[in-house]
C-alpha cells in the first residue's frame, strides 16, 4: 500500500484549505480519500513544463491539468511576455487557440483571462483550431507569443498546454527555463491576476478571431503547392482521397486546402468527422498506428481510393495510407512519407529551376538517414537536430538571420513535417496537401506512392526504421525510465546483436552544439544504429531502431536482430 509523502500530503491539505480553489475542485480530492496511491501521484510534483509546455491527465491536484495549474502557468508566462516586450510600442499581445479536447475551450477562455489581467491582449479563436495554425497566426499577427490547448494524440483523459514565442516556434530550453522561473514565483492561486470576461472584452484585452484568419492561413499553405496547376487542370478531378481528422481539428482545414489546390474527389469519413473528445472510434488518436485508420480503409476499399490521410486532433501530425503492388493498402511510416516528401519536392523544384544553391533539409537524431541521403543527392545540406519542432524551428529563424542557407523541408520520424517559412511548427495542413499532390501527380505516370518508395529504396538504399515504446506511469514509472537510462548510460555494450558498437553518443553532454538533452544513441559498426531517449510528453522510454541493408529482406532481418537484443536488455 502506498503511503502519501510529506509532499502530497502537504499539497492535498493546501487545495483543501485554498479560498481560491472552487468546492466542486475540493469534493473530487475529498472523494479520493483511502486512494493512496492515486492521491500520491496527483500531489507528489508539479505538473512539469515538457516538449514546449504542460501535458498531463486532466483532474484536481498540482500534477494535473486544471484551470488552477493553467493559471499559475499563464501568470508565470504574463510575467515573461511582459519582459519581452518591455520597451516596444503597444501593448503585448498572445494568440491562443484550442483542439476538441474535453475542456479544452474553458482552459483556453482562462489562459485568456489571465493575460487581460495582467494588461496582454489576448487573440482567442472562437472554436477549435490546428496547432500549425496558431504558429502561422502568432507570426502573421505580429504577436509576442501564442498558445494552443492541446495533448495532440494523447488518450482522451489527458490535455495539455503548449506555449509559443514571438517567432511562431515552441519554447526552446532558455525561454522555458525563464517561464518555468516565473511559474515558480507565483506564491499561490491567489496571486493569480485575472478579469471576467466581460472586463476583458470592454478592456479591448480580449478580442475575438475568425474568418479572416483562417483564409490567410488556407491560402499561405496552399501557397506552398509545386504543382497546383497540373493538379487542378488533370488528375484532382479524379484522384479519390479519403480523409480522416480523428474527430480533431483537421477537418475543416485539410478539406478547404486540398479543394483549392484542385482536388475534387475528397471523402471524409463520417464516423471521425466531428470533434468527439472521448475519441470513441479509435484505441488512440494517432495516425501512426493502422488501427486509427480502420475506418478510413473500409471506406477506401468501397470507393476505390487512392489515398488515404488522417491527422491527429490538433492536426500537426499526419499520417498516409498507399496501396501496395497487390492492391492492398499499406500505411507509411513517418520515415517513408517524409522521404517521399523530400523526394517529391526537391525533384520538383529542380525540374522548374527553382531549387536553390543553399538549400537546407531539417531532420532530427532520430529520424531516418534515408530522406537526408535524398536531399545530399539534390544537393541540399542537410540539419540534424534534438526531437522536437522547436529545434528545427528554431534552425529556420537562424537560416532567416544570417540568409545562409535556405528552408526547404523539415520533419520527424513522428510524422511532423513543414514546408515553406510560414510557420515553426509542423503542419498535417500542409503535409495532407503534399503527400495528396505527390500521390496525385505520380498517378499520371502510372504509378502509386508505394511504387515511388520501392524505386527510391533501389536508388539510395534500403533502410528500415522501427520504434519500440514502453509505458512506465506514475511516481514509479519516472524512477524506471531514469533507473534504464542510467543502466545505458554507465554500462554501455561493447556489441549488440552480434555487431560492433563503434559510437556511444551521449546527449546530454551538448554534442555538435546541441542542446544537453537525456538521449543515448549508438551507432553500430554496419551503420545501423539505435536510440534511447524518454518521452518529453508520455510516461514512455522510447527506443528508436534504423538499419540499412542490400535488400529489403536484408534490412528486415538486419532490423529483427537489432530489436530483439536491444529490447530483450530494456526489459531486463
Amino acid at each position: 500500500m502506498t503511503q502519501l509523502s510529506k509532499k502530497a500530503l502537504e499539497g492535498i491539505e493546501s487545495w483543501l484549505q485554498d479560498p481560491y480553489i472552487d468546492e466542486e475542485t475540493k469534493q473530487e480530492l475529498r472523494a479520493l480519500e483511502g486512494n493512496e496511491q492515486e492521491l500520491e501521484d496527483r500531489f507528489y510534483k508539479e505538473l512539469e513544463f515538457g516538449t514546449g509546455g504542460l501535458r498531463g491527465v486532466i483532474g484536481a491536484g498540482s500534477n494535473r491539468m486544471n484551470r488552477y495549474v493553467i493559471g499559475r502557468a499563464t501568470q508565470g508566462l504574463a510575467r515573461y511576455i511582459l519582459e519581452q516586450h518591455a520597451g516596444k510600442e503597444g501593448k503585448p499581445s498572445v494568440v491562443i487557440a484550442h483542439d476538441s479536447r474535453h475542456f479544452s475551450p474553458e482552459f483556453a477562455l482562462d489562459a485568456a483571462l489571465v493575460l487581460a489581467g495582467n494588461g496582454i491582449v489576448a487573440k482567442l479563436f472562437p472554436s477549435l483550431r490546428p496547432t500549425p495554425q496558431l504558429s502561422f497566426s502568432v507570426r502573421h499577427l505580429g504577436a509576442s507569443g501564442g498558445i494552443v490547448v492541446t495533448a495532440s494524440h494523447n488518450p482522451p483523459e489527458y490535455n495539455g498546454y503548449k506555449v509559443y514565442n514571438d517567432e511562431g516556434g515552441q519554447l526552446v530550453p532558455d525561454q522555458a527555463e525563464q517561464v518555468i522561473g516565473y511559474i515558480r514565483e507565483v506564491p499561490s492561486f491567489a496571486d493569480i491576476r485575472s478579469l471576467t470576461r466581460e472586463e476583458a472584452e470592454a478592456q479591448g484585452l480580449l478580442v475575438w478571431l475568425g474568418e479572416e484568419e483562417d483564409e490567410a492561413f488556407v491560402d499561405t499553405v496552399a501557397s506552398v503547392s509545386v504543382n497546383r496547376e497540373l493538379i487542378a487542370a488533370g488528375p484532382g478531378k479524379n484522384f479519390k482521397v479519403v480523409f480522416t481528422p480523428l474527430h480533431g481539428t483537421g477537418n475543416v482545414p485539410v478539406r478547404r486546402v486540398l479543394e483549392k489546390i484542385g482536388f475534387e474527389q475528397v471523402h471524409i469519413v463520417p464516423e471521425q468527422e466531428l470533434p468527439d473528445a472521448e475519441f470513441s472510434t479509435v484505441k488512440s488518436p494517432n495516425p501512426e498506428e493502422r488501427d486509427a485508420f480502420k475506418l478510413a480503409i473500409t471506406l477506401g476499399e468501397k470507393i476505390g481510393a487512392d489515398l488515404l490521410i488522417g491527422t491527429d486532433p490538433d492536426a500537426d501530425r499526419m499520417g498516409a495510407v498507399v496501396k501496395n503492388r497487390d492492391g492492398e493498402y499499406v500505411v507509411l511510416s513517418g520515415n517513408q512519407s517524409g522521404a517521399i516528401m523530400v523526394y517529391y519536392l526537391l525533384n520538383q523544384l529542380k525540374e522548374t529551376g527553382k531549387l536553390p544553391n543553399n538549400g537546407a533539409v531539417i531532420k532530427t537524431i532520430v529520424t531516418s538517414e534515408m530522406g537526408a541521403v535524398i536531399a545530399e543527392h539534390f544537393g541540399a545540406t542537410v540539419f540534424n537536430t534534438l526531437t522536437g519542432f522547436k529545434y528545427i524551428g528554431e534552425k529556420m529563424n537562424q537560416f532567416d538571420q544570417t540568409g545562409e542557407y535556405t528552408y526547404l523541408f523539415g520533419y520527424e520520424e513522428s510524422y511532423g513535417y513543414l514546408a515553406g517559412n510560414y510557420a515553426r511548427d509542423k503542419d498535417a495542413v500542409l503535409a495532407a496537401m503534399l503527400i495528396a499532390e505527390a500521390a496525385a501527380y505520380y498517378s499520371t505516370q502510372g504509378k502509386t506512392l508505394y511504387d515511388v518508395l520501392q524505386e527510391l529504396y533501389e536508388q539510395f538504399g534500403y533502410f528500415l526504421e522501427k520504434l519500440e515504446s514502453r509505458t512506465l506511469k506514475g511516481k514509479d514509472g519516472v524512477a524506471q525510465i531514469q533507473g534504464k537510462m542510467t543502466d545505458w548510460r554507465s554500462n554501455a555494450p561493447q556489441e549488440i546483436a552480434g555487431v560492433k558498437v563503434d559510437k556511444v553518443l551521449d546527449y546530454s553532454q551538448g554534442l555538435d552544439g546541441l542542446p544537453q538533452e537525456n538521449v543515448l544513441k549508438f551507432l553500430l559498426e554496419d551503420g545501423s544504429w539505435f536510440c534511447l531517449r524518454p518521452s518529453g510528453t508520455e510516461p514512455k522510454i522510447k527506443v528508436y531502431f534504423a538499419v540499412r541493408g542490400s535488400s529489403l529482406s536484408d534490412a528486415e532481418q538486419r532490423i529483427s536482430h537489432l530489436v530483439d537484443a536491444v529490447m530483450a536488455r530494456v526489459d531486463a
